[in-house]
């Protein structure tokens, strides 16, 4: 009997512990997880949990996964339990003085009002801009901030993207979506599109009482109506792709454009343009925001998949993750360019990271970057022969123009970059469209008794060479190419044909930006159907990679 009445005790005992762990243990849920997190560790077996510390994994570092947010789809990649970025447990501290007040980079203004529901009915009819049918055609891995939006979301991405391109300044939002989303949709074209060097870090818009946005408003720097300006800058983003793309591997491009930027611009926190790549480029003086946008700008023309990334390193910062070989690094040029310039902050990984810079924002759905095979000192030149053509330069699919692989769809129209499985724009297609050959000799001798070429001509002559086209068929500036489409249009034909010509890589923005927008319509195909005498027409455009900074467009189109 006294053994039971202590077996009976004794149990009373252990519940009444547990009831006061129970307790204490809600009052206290810091110490919860604490224990939670011991008894994972106790299994060896154990899967642990979302939210628990894992420990530092192939340069990944310390940290948990970011949660969801409206807008945001978590699981847009394949694999985010072992690829995904890991935000740490605390922000960065004491950091090198050398490097310290190197900032400068500004988040998304958003400034909004309300409106009646019975002006919100009258904006659709007042209001001009591109509709959400605009249709691109988007790889992930070049433009990651549209993949990892909810799908219903990506049609307003492809509409903003598509009026910041056309300069167009306000329009009626073609889905249903509140400020927040809308604020999310705005970072991530910001983020994936550098080419956009005129639209602000900010918008407008007008909302309903429960939050429903009806109106959007972009703004504009008023590089907008300095052309001179815009075209000087072009030049300077043509002339180092031109230097980078003599050379033969992406970590030597990578290098080149790394020093390069290094080399024409310094750290100014007063810098007009500050937070775009024409600061860094153009004026030679900007912060971090430029300096990452330029590096993004020109990997990305380069074939290189690049990132924006943004984030605490003391204050906001920005910096860049570019994809070498399969594996994600960090680069922050901006703390690279000091004296003497240096190679700390090039090609690290998250763990490596992790005491100066971490991500926040949209980036934190980036991939983690986990490379360690291309870090450390970077100051010897890396041995490597540059390509001798434009082959062996694109063979492997690096080298394509900067691009969405734009596939745009407007009434009859539709323009596509090629298979969507591959890069944006497939730079060396399997089976490229057959085109007509216009009669135009390539690599023709000068004679030895023409003037004697200066420098920049003479660099222009061996890029030509390179590319096997001659000066005849380059087509420099945007007018010239919509006369030639338009010319050759009529020359070829109604029904389903064929023509190609060759661009500068200067010149490929404006004719990606034309096919965006829908403004090569009446800039060459509108007048060339009135010629044919054809009502409808469809398109698709691919664009190969030349070498020595010429892209050539072949045209695959049907006119009815």
């Amino acid at each position: 009997m006294k053994i039971l009445k202590r077996i009976f005790f004794g149990l009373a005992g252990v519940i009444l512990l547990l009831c006061l762990a129970v307790i204490i243990c809600a009052l206290n849920p810091s110490l919860t997880k604490t224990l939670a997190g011991r008894v994972q560790g106790l299994g060896q077996n154990a899967e642990p949990a979302e939210d628990a510390v894992p420990t530092e994994q192939s340069g990944r570092g310390e940290g948990k996964l970011p949660e969801a947010i409206p807008g945001i789809n978590v699981n847009w990649m394949p694999n985010r339990e072992t690829d995904g970025y890991l935000i740490p447990a605390d922000m960065p501290e004491n950091l090198p003085a050398e490097v310290t007040g190197l900032w400068g980079y500004e988040p998304i203004n958003a400034d909004t009002s309300q409106v009646a529901q019975e002006e919100a009915d009258n904006l659709s009819e007042v209001l001009t801009g591109t509709d959400a049918e605009t249709d691109l055609s988007v790889d992930s891995e070049f433009f990651p901030y549209y993949a990892m939006l909810e799908p219903d979301l990506q049609p307003l991405y492809r509409q903003i993207y598509a009026n910041a391109a056309a300069q167009v300044t306000s329009f009626v939002p073609a889905v249903n979506v509140n400020q927040e989303e809308l604020h999310t949709v705005f970072e991530a074209v910001f983020n994936d599109r550098p080419e956009l060097v005129l639209l602000e870090m900010g918008y407008s818009g007008l909302c309903l009482e429960d939050g429903t946005c009806v109106e959007i408003t972009l703004k504009y720097n008023d590089l907008i109506g300095n052309e001179q300006g815009r075209t000087e800058y072009s030049d300077k983003v043509a002339e180092l792709l031109r230097g980078a793309d003599t050379l033969g591997s992406d970590r030597e491009k990578e290098k080149y454009v790394h020093d390069a930027l290094a080399e024409m611009a310094a750290y100014d926190r007063n810098a007009p343009y500050n937070q775009v790549a024409y600061s860094a480029i153009e004026n030679g003086r900007t912060v971090c925001a430029g300096y990452a946008r330029a590096f993004q700008l020109l990997m990305t023309q380069l074939g290189i998949p690049c990132y924006y990334c943004t984030g605490y390193a003391g204050e906001a910062h920005a910096w860049n993750i570019v994809l070498l070989d399969g594996k994600y690094y960090n680069v922050d040029l901006t703390w690279d360019d000091i004296e003497p310039m240096t190679y700390d902050y090039y090609n690290k990984s998250d763990a490596e990271f992790a005491g100066t810079h971490v991500r926040t924002g949209l980036s934190v759905y980036l991939p983690a970057c986990t490379g360690t095979l291309y870090g450390g000192d970077s100051k010897q030149p890396i041995a490597s022969e540059p390509a001798d053509s434009a082959g062996d330069n694109a063979q492997d699919g690096q080298g394509s123009p900067a691009g969405d692989g734009t596939e745009v769809s407007g009434g009859d129209t539709e323009v596509s970059g090629g298979d969507s499985s591959e890069s944006l724009i497939n730079p060396n297609p399997s089976k490229p469209l057959v085109w007509e050959d216009r009669g135009k000799s390539e690599g023709e001798s000068t004679g030895s008794d023409e003037p004697e070429l200066s420098a920049e001509e003479a660099e222009r002559q061996r890029n030509l060479q390179k590319a096997g086209v001659t000066e005849e068929e380059v087509l420099d500036t945007l007018t010239e190419y919509y006369d030639d489409c338009k010319a050759q249009m009529k020359r070829v034909g109604a029904g389903d044909r064929q023509f190609s010509n060759v661009v500068p890589a200067s010149l490929w923005s404006s004719v990606e930006s034309a096919y965006s927008s829908g403004a090569y319509r009446s800039g060459y195909v509108d007048a060339a159907l009135a010629e044919l005498k054809r009502d409808n027409f469809s398109i698709q455009i691919q664009v190969q990679n030349l070498g020595g900074g010429f892209y050539r467009i072949y045209h695959n189109i049907c006119t009815y």
